[in-house]
């Protein structure tokens, strides 16, 4: 049972009054679940976190189906997870199956007036459900009305190196002041800016492979790859191959892999166990 006031278990007893009586006055979402039903622990998370995200807009009315099955079975229940939207005591709208929030959302708003949201945050979720140009709208809005909004710019800037655009990306970056520039997030954007602007000259990794197992000191072939895997966020893969390529010719390219490890451990960030592992190996090398 959830401490949240907008999420309460229904029962055969409770459920005309604090489900059909009170959703004329609140909307209530209907979540019929089981502990066995694999899918119902994927979407009563996300049910309770929209109970709480919409702030009583609407009620969250959970009936577990093994113990109320007398409930369950006037509800006209076939499979799991079932939900219902009930209002003005009547079953207005549902669904069978977990659903992504963002569909979730779609089906609530039909129905229900939802809080207004953090712009920062809306940016930020529908970025992370795939909106890339909805987020990237939201963000260029908070720019204009606050040009000095660091964590904006930085946003922006990650968001255009996404969409390809790495020159804006790069730009926005360098108008950042100096101690900004050096917090991790810019740092590790940065840093990916640089990779992803190397890897439109790469040869396939296929092609790289072969020089390898042709000559395994080749360090054309060894620098080329590891970009190649930390573009695809293998990044023990490239600092493996990095050092490879230090223990055959570490003056390679003004020790480009000296600078590349050096770069992609910026990216990651201390904390990264991987780092630890492969700035142990540098120094190694170094000393």
């Amino acid at each position: 049972m959830s401490n949240s006031p907008y999420i309460f278990d229904a029962t055969m007893e409770n459920f005309q009054q604090k489900v059909m009586e009170a959703s004329a006055s609140t909307p209530i979402l209907v979540d019929v679940w089981a502990e066995w039903c694999a899918p119902c622990k994927q979407l009563t998370p996300l049910l309770e976190k929209l109970a709480e995200d919409y702030q009583g807009a609407f009620m969250l009315a959970k009936v577990n189906a093994d113990e109320q099955d007398q409930l369950t079975s006037s509800l006209g229940v076939r499979s799991l997870p079932t939900i219902i939207l009930v209002k003005n005591g009547q079953a207005v709208d549902g669904f069978n199956g977990a659903l992504p929030e963002s569909e979730i959302r779609k089906v609530l708003d039909k129905h229900v007036e939802a809080p207004k949201e953090d712009p920062y945050e809306k940016a930020h979720r529908i970025w992370e459900e795939g909106d890339v140009e909805g987020a990237l709208a939201i963000l260029s809005q908070m720019n204009q009305e606050d040009p000095e909004n660091l964590k904006v710019l930085i946003d922006l800037a990650q968001l255009k190196a996404e969409m390809g655009d790495l020159e804006t990306a790069e730009q926005v970056l360098d108008s950042l002041p100096p101690e900004e520039k050096m917090q991790h997030q810019a740092k590790q954007l940065a840093a990916r800016i640089k990779f992803l602007k190397q890897s439109a000259e790469l040869p396939p990794i296929k092609d790289l492979e072969m020089a390898l197992e042709q000559d395994p000191k080749d360090p054309n072939a060894l620098h080329q790859l590891a970009l190649h895997h930390v573009l695809q966020e293998n990044n023990a893969e490239a600092m493996d191959l990095l050092i490879r390529l230090m223990r055959v010719d570490s003056k390679y390219k003004d020790e480009v892999a000296k600078t590349t490890l050096i770069e992609l451990f910026d990216k990651l960030g201390n904390n990264n166990p991987d780092v630890r592992t492969y700035r142990r190996k540098l120094y190694t090398l170094m000393h």
